[in-house]
């Protein structure tokens, strides 16, 4: 199997990360045009005058920067020691579609109750990841 097909999962949550990037100026946008919040709630990070609509892209973009980091490391360990499989690429790209769900909750109707539920799998998947990653090295 080609060894950088590991990777284009990495790639594809990278890219998703980047866009929901992309969402933080758009959100704070509208409530500074409308003179709802001013720059310097910004200064320290947010003040509480900041909606939560506002709020919530840019915790979720720190979502996609914490936990995920431990994928990357693993996709290229796994791509480092030649050792992709099947199971591997769905592994990674059953990490990723759950990851992009989690998002699509967090930033949609934001049910905490589903957002954790999907949370909580994903976590699973990359914990199986690193266990294999972790036996493949020993």
């Amino acid at each position: 199997m080609n060894n950088l097909l590991i990777l284009q999962p990495a790639a594809a949550l990278a890219l998703f990360t980047l866009t929901v990037l992309l969402l933080i100026p758009i959100r704070r946008m509208q409530p500074q045009l409308a003179n709802e919040i001013e720059e310097d709630d910004f200064k320290y990070g947010e003040s509480a005058r900041v909606p939560a609509y506002v709020s919530i892209p840019n915790r979720n973009y720190m979502n996609l920067l914490e936990l995920p980091v431990l994928f990357y490391a693993a996709c290229l360990l796994i791509f480092g020691i030649n050792q992709l499989d099947a199971t591997y690429r769905y592994l990674a790209w059953g990490y990723v579609a759950l990851r992009v769900v989690h998002s699509t909750i967090h930033l949609t109707y934001n049910r905490v109750r589903h957002r954790v539920l999907v949370f909580a799998i994903s976590n699973v998947v990359l914990t199986v990841i690193w266990v294999r990653v972790a036996l493949a090295l020993w």
